[in-house]
């Protein structure tokens, strides 16, 4: 019948440019691995510090802070900086 081809038609339509847009993705990114075209775009390493509560690595700029004499600490929480002060 008819429409069972244009259903057969349509439905294999969709395969062949699922299957053909993989296959440009997968290539794109083989050819950018292999030429460090991702490495452009990617953020700076920060180098993480440890809460010396918990044992959590923090970045230093989104952490909590708490000074005791010269010494400086980084914090997760709020929790861990109290427990820290209370030393």
């Amino acid at each position: 019948t008819v429409m069972g081809w244009l259903i057969r038609f349509i439905l294999f339509s969709l395969l062949i440019t699922l299957v053909v847009r993989s296959l440009v993705r997968l290539f794109a990114g083989i050819v950018e691995g292999a030429t460090g075209g991702g490495a452009r775009n990617a953020t700076p390493a920060t180098k993480m510090v440890k809460d010396p509560v918990c044992g959590t690595y923090v970045v230093p700029s989104k952490a909590l802070t708490a000074t005791r004499g010269n010494q400086t600490a980084w914090f997760c929480s709020p929790e861990c900086q109290h427990a820290w002060q209370r030393r």
